[in-house]
């Protein structure tokens, strides 16, 4: 029987025991359920992954992807035009952006970023702190978005 080329390929785990404190393993149980998991391995996978983006984000120079969310109130005088100058300012580590008008006065604003986590925190500190900005939120994960274009290629 030939293989199906659309099947994924096993991925190579593997195997490791942790002990958890009777309490601590309920919780993991209930949020396993209540997330709707397939096992404890997935959810202490995702943990794991989540722990580990962290960890390279506080050390600065890894390279990763992520959302910035900004509240702003938009009648704040010349606020949307500073957020638009640093978004051109830092025109390599914005990759897109989506605005939505919540209210007469609030909007919410979604930039993807990508570049070196203390750049991006950098840039995410400078717009949070713009007068009229009511909070905002840099959200980074471990991963590369591929480049639009090759370096050196016109289009």
């Amino acid at each position: 029987m030939k293989p199906n080329p659309l099947d994924k390929p096993v991925a190579l785990v593997s195997r490791i025991s942790v002990s958890l404190p009777p309490d601590l393993l309920s919780e993991l149980d209930r949020m396993v359920e209540s997330r709707g998991y397939d096992s404890r391995s997935q959810a202490i996978g995702e943990m794991v992954h989540y722990q580990l983006a962290e960890h390279k984000r506080a050390l600065g120079n890894e390279v990763m992807a992520g959302a910035l969310t900004l509240l702003y109130n938009r009648s704040t005088r010349g606020l949307q035009g500073r957020l638009a100058d640093l978004q051109y300012q830092y025109i390599d580590e914005v990759v897109s952006s989506l605005h939505v008008h919540l209210t007469e006065d609030r909007m919410l604003e979604v930039l993807l970023v990508q570049g070196p986590a203390a750049k991006l925190q950098a840039i995410a500190n400078e717009m949070i702190a713009q007068r009229g900005v009511i909070t905002g939120r840099l959200q980074l994960l471990a991963a590369v978005i591929p480049p639009l274009h090759a370096p050196g290629t016109a289009a």
